[in-house]
């Protein structure tokens, strides 16, 4: 099937995903690229179809798609420079349920679709299997699905509200980054449990605070004041789950 015009239905049903509410109420965003589609499929992601430019080459018979012309397809995609193939993706419904594994991250408040695909890019990396998310920016977003380059595919995220979150870690033992905090260089992490990352510029709730057992900090240098959210959830997922790679 071939679609000539960006003016087509079905194209702007398409574009329309780069926007939360659209994605919202369809339960359905994109995803953009060669490697990030083939991750995707990799992921036993639900793939809606395939969006392919008319001059791709790529072939997945099993899977239903559609060609646009040059004009559409650059209107469906958030990229500058689209590379050619994109998927109709259905949003995992993650209910907001308690972690299986040993580590977990929490972005509480975390507004940056960068940050928060970063952060769940290295959590996949890290070895941290759940990802929760409240008042955040949304991961299925274009920009945060490019940020976590795959990760997005390979991780269960939960978003919920911090009741709903706070409720489903009520067991297991909520480490704070936190300036305030122990150096997470001298900080021995229990078996079990869920790193608490903040907002950018006002750091964790209240209600995340107050649950909290323990309060770390990546000790700094000079006239640094603080350092990236997503750098920081970096640097302590990986020291808090070190024991994972040896």
């Amino acid at each position: 099937m071939m679609v000539l015009s960006k003016n087509n239905s079905l194209v702007k049903e398409l574009a329309s995903l780069k926007e939360k509410k659209y994605r919202r109420e369809t339960g359905r965003y994109l995803v953009e690229g060669k490697k990030m589609v083939q991750e995707c499929l990799a992921g036993g992601q639900q793939v809606i179809r395939l969006i392919l430019r008319e001059d791709c080459e790529e072939c997945f018979s099993e899977y239903p798609q559609v060609r646009l012309t040059a004009e559409a397809f650059e209107k469906v995609c958030d990229a500058e420079t689209p590379q050619g193939i994109a998927a109709e993706v259905a949003i995992p419904g993650a209910a907001v349920e308690p972690p299986k594994g040993r580590a977990c991250l929490f972005l509480d408040g975390v507004r940056d679709p960068a940050n928060v695909g970063a952060a769940i890019r290295t959590a996949n990396a890290a070895g941290y299997g759940e990802v929760y998310l409240a008042d955040c920016a949304d991961p299925y977003s274009p920009k945060s699905v490019r940020a976590s380059m795959s990760g997005i595919f390979f991780v269960n995220v939960m978003q919920g509200s911090r009741e709903q979150i706070l409720h489903a870690l009520n067991d297991v033992p909520l480490i704070a980054a936190d300036m305030n905090g122990e150096s997470i260089f001298s900080f021995c992490p229990p078996q079990k449990f869920c790193l608490c990352i903040g907002n950018e510029a006002n750091g964790l709730s209240d209600s995340t605070r107050l649950q909290a057992s323990y309060f770390v900090k990546i000790p700094m240098r000079g006239s640094a004041e603080s350092l990236n959210a997503a750098v920081s959830a970096g640097i302590l997922m990986y020291l808090l789950n070190s024991k994972s790679f040896k």
